[in-house]
């Protein structure tokens, strides 16, 4: 019996003759999942064997890359069932997926106007108004990561665009920090499928990340903007937008208090320190992350994760879930405390709105300390 099976083989099979099988984390498959698959925690595929064995079609499993499916289906073959690993994986099936999947440019620009107006389109706006985030005149390095966030935001851009308030450019930049032929093909095929015109440039983060054995996604994320803040340059911007959306912010908010002991937000704009003249803004930041998910589910779109290499290889190990991440800690006790109190989500982005320094122990202002006693 063969292992492996390609998507474009199981394309030709109908749904009901085969049973799909998601083996990757929650984290992963937060990202999106092959529609009509069963997550299931290969942890746990003992418990189905009998179930499979007599439901008279094949099991397809696939992971994220299709290496770590490939033991799993073995044992299953070895138990008697008719199983499969997905050559390539999920990242595999989103390139197939979107090379066939021509008419969901028109779909997602409607969507955004009318489905997800009030979600998306009315809170972008905002942000650009209240945080005063786009003057005329101005060119926006629109920064594309080739995640959800990053392709909303450019389409939220184009749509803003066609409505000629003002004279604005648009530059939508990419860089290629090491990705692999598959990350990078799905990136490519979405600004295709999506109209998002890339100027694309490479750099070699990642070989220089993978050699750091400490924080590594912190100093990726402080190379990144640098890169990116020199190539807007280079092209004539004078500010980058970056993704970060309102869950972002607030999960900011409390990482700064109880693990860096300090009140601090992310802020919507700031002036950069090392490229003069250069802006960072952050569009998205009225955003809500669930209702990214739903217009990128609605459209049936697929999109890369977090693309290092890292996550090359560890997407698929623990099948519980669990993650040394600090923002994902942060993530799992702001939905519990939700349970006890629904607006602690808004609160904890007020709190920075409201801050009274009369009763506050002590505060920084241009990097200077003042205690409360100087004013007492």
């Amino acid at each position: 019996m063969n292992i492996e099976i390609t998507p474009e083989e199981m394309s030709e099979k109908r749904l009901s003759s085969y049973i799909l099988v998601d083996m990757r984390n929650k984290r992963a498959t937060d990202y999106g999942i092959i529609p009509g698959a069963v997550c299931i925690a290969p942890s746990e595929f003992d418990s189905h064997v009998e179930e499979w064995r007599g439901a008279g079609v094949p099991v397809i499993v696939y992971c994220m890359t299709g290496e770590q499916s490939v033991e799993p289906v073995k044992k299953l073959q070895s138990q008697g069932v008719e199983a499969y690993s997905l050559a390539g994986g999920y990242s595999r099936w989103v390139v197939f997926d979107i090379k066939h999947a021509e008419s969901k440019k028109k779909q997602a620009e409607e969507s955004i106007r009318k489905t997800f107006h009030k979600k998306l389109f009315s809170p972008f706006a905002k942000a650009l108004n209240t945080y005063e985030l786009l003057q005329p005149g101005d060119h926006v390095a629109v920064c594309v990561s080739g995640g959800k966030d990053s392709f909303l935001m450019a389409k939220l851009f184009q749509e803003i665009k066609r409505h000629h308030k003002f004279d604005f450019d648009l530059t939508f930049l990419c860089m290629n920090p090491g990705y692999n032929d598959t990350n990078l093909a799905v990136i490519e095929e979405n600004a295709r499928l999506l109209d998002v015109p890339l100027t694309m440039f490479k750099s070699d983060i990642f070989d220089i990340v993978d050699t750091v054995p400490k924080n590594p996604c912190y100093l990726c994320a402080r190379m990144r903007r640098g890169w990116l803040y020199s190539k807007a340059k280079e092209l004539g911007c004078n500010k980058i937008a970056l993704g970060h959306h309102y869950d972002d912010v607030i999960e900011t908010i409390l990482m700064g208090m109880l693990y860096g002991g300090q009140v601090q937000t992310m802020m919507p704009k700031l002036h950069s320190t090392n490229f003069e003249g250069m802006e960072l803004i952050r569009p998205l930041y009225l955003i809500r992350e669930d209702d990214i998910k739903r217009w990128r589910d609605s459209n049936g779109l697929h999109f890369i994760q977090c693309a290092c290499h890292f996550t090359d290889t560890c997407s698929s190990i623990d099948p519980e879930g669990h993650t040394n991440s600090k923002r994902m800690e942060i993530k799992q006790l702001i939905k519990e405390l939700k349970k006890v109190n629904p607006t602690v989500e808004q609160n904890i982005f007020r709190s920075v709105e409201n801050v009274n320094l009369s009763t506050v122990i002590a505060y920084k202002k241009d990097g200077v300390k003042h205690f409360f006693t100087e004013d007492y």
